[in-house]
């Protein structure tokens, strides 16, 4: 069931690249919940985007792909004329996919250490772990990301181990530690997120869906860890502005 669904879920985003209207039959219409917010509901909401995708003649990458349960989702790339990074994650019921979630972001430059948004570790390990990786990750969001405990960072990452994709940071702890602490010229945290939604996991793959703020803009923060001997040890993110409520084509929210 696992390895049959993130096929179709490829198979559904690759239908991106053609505007395939059967691309979307993993997708349940009569139960489809779309919480991309600028997307219409339903399967026959996505196939008229892939339709008019296609004609902008898109490049679709799925760079990782992990299941959890009845989640499967994604970390992608995309070519819509001008290049952007995403994460896609999706809900079953049975053989069908019945909830769509997504953050995208502009692709960036490779960041002063070299490291793209995609690039790094894809195989997917240490599945006897994967509880126990989940219940790292939370509480690293809760207590580093939300709390900002930053007091606590070394249990949670060793510096010397630690590598680092998001394209404004450099390598190593004392970039991780100048982004959770940079302020705004009035003062307020550049970054700061204020709730976890969802911990999805698969091994050594652990991935958090939050809310929050970027530079006092409304957004959702979709970050990807790579976890190792109980310690993040790789991370990519995507960081993506929430549009006001009334520029919302459904009203079924962004998490």
């Amino acid at each position: 069931m696992t390895s049959t669904r993130k096929k179709q879920i490829v198979t559904l985003l690759k239908g991106i690249e053609t505007g395939d209207e059967d691309a979307v039959s993993v997708v349940n219409p009569e139960k489809y919940i779309q919480h991309n917010p600028e997307t219409h509901e339903g399967g026959e909401g996505l196939a008229a985007l892939f339709k008019r995708l296609s004609k902008t003649s898109p490049r679709v990458n799925i760079v990782r792909v992990f299941s959890d349960h009845d989640y499967v989702f994604a970390h992608t790339e995309y070519d819509f004329g001008s290049q952007r990074i995403g994460f896609e994650v999706f809900r079953f019921e049975g053989e069908q996919t019945v909830e769509h979630w997504d953050n995208i972001q502009p692709r960036r430059s490779p960041n002063s250490a070299g490291l793209s948004m995609v690039d790094g570790a894809v195989e997917v390990s240490d599945l006897a772990k994967t509880e126990s990786n989940r219940t790292i990750v939370k509480s690293f969001v809760n207590e580093i990301l939300i709390e900002r405990q930053l007091d606590k960072l070394p249990h949670y990452i060793n510096g010397e181990h630690y590598t680092e994709h998001n394209p404004n940071m450099g390598a190593g702890f004392a970039s991780l530690v100048s982004a959770l602490s940079d302020t705004t010229p009035t003062g307020s945290l550049k970054i700061q997120y204020n709730q976890c939604h969802r911990i999805l996991a698969e091994g050594n793959f652990v991935l958090s869906v939050c809310e929050g703020f970027s530079g006092g803009i409304h957004s959702s923060f979709y970050d990807l860890f790579r976890v190792s001997e109980d310690q993040l040890v790789e991370h990519w993110d995507t960081a993506e502005a929430i549009v006001p409520k009334s520029e919302w084509k459904n009203n079924n929210g962004k998490f």
